[in-house]
């Protein structure tokens, strides 16, 4: 199995530094990270890579028994580890990314040193003393929507997830990035998304955590994010002024800021 090919794995930046792995969200690949990689590269080694069923990845290697769980694509990530022997690494994982670093760094802990999760969500279902942000209902009707007519809900939800309707590019592009995916992959990764709950592996994570949630996220409330840092030993929170559930692409500098703050200590 050639990892690199499979997963279409970049690596740039300064080949002796530490190591960063940027890792996209649902429906998105690695081009979603262009405006935080220039930020970067001068100082640390960065990896960038699509999960299989995304972007250039080897759609002949993607199962649906493998990714129907956030498991699966946790392979991914330990197997790009593995591939280029990288130890100690930082993982910056946006939406979905957050839990699947999570679970990565349990699989393989001395591959993964620290976290950066991204506008997280462990469960988008709200429940007794839990606000996810979405009813069952209204997560059923969701993916009813798109595996009845994949085309028609990435145009129409593209711009509620990106936000930021002052700027409709953003949506647009967004829109783009999810009619790019084979809507057979993009149904199972998006009830694998949002049906998966993953609020008890939370207290297991032992390694440093940042959390970025956005001031104003349609996908993620930032009850969610307060969730997060209260069940991640030592984590630390910050609130990015940025609205929507992308804040590396809608407030590329203040995210990059909060990131490479949190690098710091590792230069």
């Amino acid at each position: 199995m050639d990892v690199r090919h499979r997963n279409n794995v970049v690596v740039t930046g300064r080949a002796d530094g530490p190591v960063v792995v940027l890792a996209h969200g649902f429906g998105c690949d690695q081009n979603m990270w262009r405006l935080t990689v220039p930020a970067m590269t001068d100082h640390y080694r960065v990896v960038l890579f699509d999960y299989v069923g995304s972007g250039k990845s080897d759609l002949s290697a993607w199962s649906e028994e493998r990714y129907s769980t956030l498991a699966g694509y946790a392979q991914d990530v330990v197997d790009i580890c593995e591939e280029l022997d990288l130890r100690q690494v930082t993982f910056v994982g946006h939406s979905v990314s957050a839990m699947i670093g999570m679970l990565a760094a349990q699989a393989a802990p001395e591959r993964i040193g620290s976290l950066v999760m991204v506008a997280p969500s462990p469960c988008y279902i709200d429940s007794d003393g839990y606000r996810g942000g979405f009813s069952a209902e209204d997560i059923d009707e969701l993916l009813a929507s798109l595996e009845s007519n994949y085309l028609g809900w990435s145009a129409a939800m593209a711009p509620v997830i990106m936000g930021n309707p002052e700027r409709p590019e953003l949506g647009e592009e967004l829109a783009n990035s999810f009619c790019a995916t084979d809507p057979d992959i993009a149904r199972v990764f998006a009830r694998t998304t949002f049906l998966t709950d993953s609020r008890d592996d939370l207290e297991s994570v032992s390694v440093r955590t940042l959390i970025l949630e956005c001031s104003d996220d349609a996908i993620a409330p930032r009850e969610v994010g307060a969730y997060v840092h209260a069940r991640i030993p030592g984590s630390t929170l910050v609130t990015l002024p940025a609205t929507g559930h992308c804040p590396q692409l809608s407030a590329p500098q203040a995210t990059n800021a909060a990131i490479l703050d949190f690098l710091e200590p590792s230069q």
